[in-house]
């Protein structure tokens, strides 16, 4: 890795100390677990995934109130959006991807109103840049990349009227055949559109990077942010 990558390592995990601790100190009791869960999930470490321990936290922020739901998205929605790291950013767009798949209704929900235009650049991330170093630099149009998946498979999702690839996909087959069935020629042109668009999007995923730090890296995050 190399001294700068050592330096690199260390003034991260300070970055992720020192968050922990502000938001020890600065949260409300009431979303502290929510706070300190999010920032354990999103750390700055460019060599380890997201404990899933934590997204799990996250992810159960769902299971009560719609304005807890929405505290959470919009917890989210701050870290992703305010940060310039490309290992937060991926952090959180996994983190995202998560809700999609696994998350509750509610949470699912809070997801697709926010901001409540939707559209392209949801995620305001198409010009996102990391050039700290040449293998920020490069990891940066993983993130855009991402962001414009997740994008396209939320306007896919609202077109097809459930979330493609979420866990209740199977548990409402049967209420997805019955609408299939309804549809007029122009509303089954409209959803074949949207799906060829997001097969597309997944066409579009970066190549792999060549160096063997970043390579490595590529591989972890590759692995779980695959689209299914």
């Amino acid at each position: 890795m190399g001294h700068i990558g050592k330096l690199r390592e260390i003034i991260g995990l300070i970055k992720d100390k020192v968050s922990q601790s502000r938001a020890a100190l600065l949260s409300k009791p009431s979303n502290l677990s929510l706070r300190l869960a999010l920032l354990r999930a999103t750390t700055h470490d460019a060599f380890t995934p997201p404990n899933h321990k934590h997204i799990d936290t996250v992810l159960s922020f769902g299971h009560s109130s719609r304005a807890t739901a929405a505290t959470a998205i919009d917890a989210l929605m701050d870290r992703l959006q305010s940060t310039r790291d490309s290992s937060v950013a991926l952090k959180c767009l996994i983190t995202v991807h998560h809700i999609i798949k696994r998350g509750s209704f509610i949470l699912q929900d809070q997801l697709t109103v926010y901001p409540a235009s939707g559209g392209r650049n949801y995620l305001k991330l198409s010009n996102f840049r990391d050039n700290s170093s040449p293998l920020s630099w490069e990891l940066s149009s993983w993130v855009r990349w991402y962001a414009q998946y997740i994008e396209t498979l939320l306007s896919a999702s609202r077109i097809l009227g459930f979330f493609l690839a979420s866990s209740s996909c199977a548990i409402e087959k049967e209420k997805q055949d019955e609408t299939m069935a309804t549809l007029t020629n122009n509303g089954l042109l409209v959803q074949i559109i949207s799906l060829v668009g997001l097969l597309e999007e997944i066409c579009k995923r970066p190549d792999s990077l060549h160096t063997k730090d970043s390579r490595w890296k590529i591989m972890v995050f590759a692995k779980i942010i695959s689209p299914p």
